[in-house]
This record gives C-alpha cells, sequence and structure tokens, in this order.
C-alpha cells in the first residue's frame, strides 16, 4: 500500500502508526501541501479533495480521509472492537476528533508551528481556537476520569484518532498541564506495544 502524506501532519499519523501496530507495511510518498502538491491535476485524479493522508491500494484504487482508512486497516483486528456498541463508540470519538477537536487544535498547531509567519497571519484567530480546543480537551478529560480507552476496554482506533494531535498540542499554544487525566491516557497510548513517534518512517 502507498500512502501519500505529510510527515508532520497529525491526520497522517494516525494512517502510519495504525499500521505499525498492525504490521502492515507501507510505502510513504510526501506531498507537500505547503507547496500545493496536493492540488495538482495528478494528485486530485487521486483525492478529488486535494488532501493527505490518501491511501492507495495494490489494485489501484484510493481511500482518503485519516479516519476512514484507520477503519477500514483496523478491521477485523483488536484496533477496532467487536462488540457492537464498543465499534459504535469508537465511531463516536472519531467524529468528535473531527468535528470538534482537530478542527481547533490541529488547525492552531499548524498555523503556530508549521505555517512559516501563521503566527502573525492567525494571531486574531488564536483566543477562539484556543477556547473551543480546550473545550474538547475538557470533554476528553471527563470522559477518561472514568474509563481508561475511548472505546471498550482496549486501545483502538478511537484513541489514536484523537492521540495524534493531543500529544503535539503544546505545538499550538496549549497546556495540558491541568489535564491529569489525558496526560495518564497519554502515557498509556506511548506505552502500547508497537508505538512510533510522529517523526518515524517505515
Amino acid at each position: 500500500m502507498r500512502l501519500y502524506q505529510m510527515q508532520d501532519s497529525g491526520n497522517c499519523y494516525k494512517v502510519r502508526l495504525a499500521a505499525r501496530k498492525l504490521g502492515l507495511p507501507l510505502e510513504l510518498v510526501d506531498v507537500d501541501i505547503l507547496k500545493g502538491e496536493s492540488r495538482t491535476a495528478d494528485f486530485l485524479k487521486r483525492n478529488p479533495n486535494g488532501r493527505v493522508p490518501t491511501l492507495e491500494l495494490g489494485d489501484g484504487r484510493t481511500l482518503p480521509e485519516s479516519n476512514a482508512i484507520m477503519f477500514w486497516l483496523a478491521e477485523g483486528t483488536a484496533l477496532l472492537p467487536e462488540d457492537r456498541f464498543a465499534r459504535a463508540q469508537a465511531l463516536q470519538w472519531m467524529f468528535f476528533e473531527q468535528y470538534s477537536h482537530e478542527p481547533y487544535i490541529a488547525v492552531a498547531r499548524f498555523w503556530y508551528s508549521i505555517k512559516p509567519g501563521g503566527r502573525a497571519e492567525k494571531a486574531a484567530m488564536f483566543p477562539e481556537w484556543h477556547r473551543r480546543g480546550h473545550d474538547a480537551l475538557t470533554v476528553m478529560e471527563r470522559h477518561l476520569s472514568a474509563h481508561d480507552w475511548f472505546a471498550g476496554n482496549a486501545c483502538s482506533i478511537a484513541d489514536i484518532a484523537l492521540y495524534a494531535y493531543t500529544h503535539v498540542a503544546h505545538e499550538g499554544g496549549f497546556d495540558l498541564e491541568s489535564y491529569g487525566a489525558i496526560n495518564a491516557w497519554l502515557a498509556r497510548v506511548t506505552g502500547e506495544p508497537r508505538h512510533v513517534p510522529m517523526d518515524w518512517r517505515p
């Protein structure tokens, strides 16, 4: 399988981490979104939305969207719970990640630490991103105060989805010191078998 990706993207990291945990080989193709490489005619044939990550299968089919890719990779494995309700919980938290978490925590990180000149360009947006990002972190903290994981009783793709940008939230100007349950969960995820950091490449 070939993964079109950007190394410092949390969405792309999710896929690399899930594949690593599952022992699945990936060929990486780096796409520099800052140079518009995801908007070329060739790339748009693979993903009309012009975004990474995009997974290309051996038969040429392509699958975009990080959480959809993880769901596909994890089918029939321990990363996707067998129990029907727990599977729905995994999807619940993955939808939460894309709707209530990533748009603020990931976006703040991009403009704060990745996009050259982004801090000054988007200075007026950071208070709102931080407010809404902390709202999402508070929801996570509340859940993790009573549960070790987000779906079922083990690490799943829901945890990978939320871990990817939470563990680098400080790069977007978020202070996680007061979130005791989140920090304990981050340590649990890091301690799971076959865990790799964001800079890891197969």
